[in-house]
């Protein structure tokens, strides 16, 4: 087990002006932050990140500045979510000389009903193959057409010394993951949902919206499974899924970028197509920090 991969990391939020263009100086002032947070990474260009509505030139630029000013012992991950196993693999060279710790693999989805087991393992491989840097892959459905990653092909590509994990964001199949492959390969929650059950069940650590907020709290409970004090792990993870489910859970990114704002970040806006926060969501999500003291 790759021993980077444990712990807590946030899947860092790219901060837009009203006019749409990426706030760089935005995005430096919350890693300054999140490099005294304590948690052990982030993860630069997923969903959180608005991975498909930055252009690539603005793509390399964020991981730049995040890989710039994270702490030392962080890691980054950077999402590499191309169509073309060509294109994917050109990112990737080039994620891995700026310096990226991991690269993050989601399956192609454009042509959905090509994407077989078969063709997406040889399409994980051959981009794991092609660098030095480790590989997860990226079980996200909600985010490339409905393509869920099978067990048997988790098990296939775990066989690959370049694939060092998965990262979990589905609903529901996180334990047929971990039963497959957790002595294999690092298995990581995408959601706060499931984090503290992946932990029990042998998984390592987590991807999780609420870090962009609350990396503290994340992390305090990353600490207390890891130390085995249950009693009071049990109780703050109930605090965690219900900020989870008031912040994240009620209005995708631009409820994570509002909950940032809240807590004296630069949430700033999503990019169009995404909406802004409407005025009737706000006001339930600055009533539930209040009240959990966040704020």
């Amino acid at each position: 087990m790759d021993k980077r991969l444990m712990g807590v990391f946030a899947p860092i939020t790219t901060p837009f002006t009203e006019s749409g263009a990426v706030d760089y100086e935005g995005l430096e002032r919350n890693m300054d932050f999140y490099a005294k947070s304590g948690i052990q990474g982030y993860l630069a260009l997923g969903s959180n990140g608005e991975n498909k509505n930055l252009m690539n030139d603005e793509k390399e630029q964020v991981l730049k500045i995040i890989i710039d000013n994270k702490a030392k012992d962080q890691s980054v991950m950077a999402g590499c979510i191309f169509e073309s196993t060509y294109e994917t693999i050109m990112y990737a060279k080039k994620f891995e000389k700026m310096g990226a710790d991991f690269l993050t693999l989601l399956p192609p989805s454009y042509f959905k009903a090509q994407m077989t087991d078969p063709v997406l393992i040889k399409y994980f491989n051959d981009v794991a193959n092609a660098v030095d840097t480790p590989c997860l892959v990226y079980n996200a459905p909600q985010f490339c057409a409905g393509t869920v990653l099978s067990v048997n092909l988790l098990k296939e590509v775990a066989k690959n010394p370049r694939i060092a994990g998965v990262k979990d964001s589905s609903t529901g199949n996180i334990e047929n993951i971990l039963f497959a492959v957790r002595d294999k390969i690092n298995v990581m929650a995408g959601s706060a949902n499931f984090f503290m059950t992946t932990l029990l069940m042998g998984g390592t650590g987590g991807v999780v919206s609420l870090a962009n907020i609350l990396p503290g709290i994340v992390n305090d409970l990353y600490k207390l499974v890891i130390e085995k004090k249950y009693e009071e792990a049990f109780a703050l993870n109930e605090k965690v899924l219900k900020l989870n489910k008031g912040v994240s859970g009620s209005g995708g990114v631009a409820a994570v970028k509002y909950g940032m704002d809240l807590a004296g970040l630069t949430g700033g806006c999503a990019r169009l197509p995404l909406l802004p926060l409407s005025e009737d969501k706000k006001a339930p999500i600055k009533a539930l920090l209040e009240a959990e003291g966040m704020i």
